[in-house]
């Protein structure tokens, strides 16, 4: 009876994470501030070497529940004008026996139109998909339905975006998975990515008090079958060169998300927890870790390579 609980269970991750896929990429909650991983070419936006990473842990309590990390790192190029941007994204999550990785390098270029910034960005790398079938245990032994041992495949993965930066506020359009990349498990098994396309923008209103400020913002992402909105709005506190924020995030028909985090000398973090409203429960909701730096660098800076003898120090 365990044995076959247990087989149900992993069956019913692997069935979830399968139409999870087939429908969205992991969803972030911190989604306004990781930008650069579902668009391309928000790369170089803040003018700085921008280095982040978070980590969300879905459906807490369950057996065999999602979880999903993911570190990058975006810069501008040293060019004259400055307009130019690389980055990189390391993306890993895992869902019971299934898992998938993606690692990609992205490219983006700024020009300057309505008194604002338009962006143009692309982005590739692999996708691999593995799953354990090893450890799927069934009543009748071997399930052709099933692999019998761990499999894996590799797909060519692109992401394409464009993104306008003006100072009354933001907006971006990108779309995942562009080459829809059929990924082959073994000889029997495939799993076809199709892609995700993504709305996103938000802005800044200063209050009249100059110490409080609200960033309302909204992402829009479907695969032309289903769709996701979330609605964010974060009130943020500003003292001391530091800052504050609360806020909460609204998804229709899904979540209600509580917002909290703050930016300390160029170190930002971020906490949520998303709260499902679908029937799963308060306590089974998922957590989700932010953390950022930017620092300036500038390899060209006059005087870098100076230095003081240490006979005369």
């Amino acid at each position: 009876m365990m044995n076959l609980r247990k087989t149900m269970l992993t069956l019913c991750a692997l069935l979830c994470a399968m139409a999870t896929r087939a429908q969205f990429d992991t969803h972030f909650t911190h989604y306004w501030a990781l930008q650069g991983y579902y668009n391309p070419a928000v790369a170089g936006l803040s003018g700085r070497l921008n280095m982040y990473g978070t980590y969300a842990m879905q459906m807490a309590g369950y057996t065999n529940a999602p979880a999903t990390m993911l570190v990058g790192a975006d810069m501008v190029l040293p060019t004259e004008r400055k307009n130019q941007a690389v980055s990189a994204n390391l993306y890993s999550e895992s869902i019971g026996l299934f898992s998938n990785q993606r690692l990609f390098a992205g490219y983006a270029y700024r020009l300057r139109l309505w008194g604002g910034g338009l962006a143009m960005g692309i982005s590739a790398g692999t996708l691999e998909q593995k799953f354990d079938g090893s450890e799927v245990e069934t009543e009748q032994g071997n399930d052709p339905a099933l692999p019998s041992s761990e499999v894996d495949g590799t797909g060519l993965d692109i992401t394409a975006g464009l993104h306008y930066a003006h100072r009354l506020g933001w907006v971006g359009l990108s779309v995942m998975h562009l080459t829809a990349p059929t990924i082959e498990l073994g000889e029997t098994h495939e799993i076809k990515i199709d892609p995700t396309y993504y709305l996103s923008g938000g802005c800044n209103i200063q209050l009249k008090n100059p110490l409080l400020s609200i960033q309302p913002s909204l992402q829009v992402m479907t695969d032309l079958q289903a769709w996701r909105t979330d609605v964010t709005v974060r009130g943020t506190y500003t003292y001391d060169e530091k800052r504050y924020y609360a806020g909460l995030t609204y998804s229709p028909m899904t979540s209600v998300a509580i917002l909290l985090g703050g930016e300390i000398d160029n170190v930002t973090f971020g906490y949520a927890y998303e709260i499902f409203t679908s029937g799963v429960g308060l306590i089974h909701g998922s957590h989700d870790l932010y953390v950022s730096y930017v620092m300036d660098v500038d390899l060209f800076k006059k005087g870098r390579n100076k230095h003081k003898s240490i006979r005369i120090l």
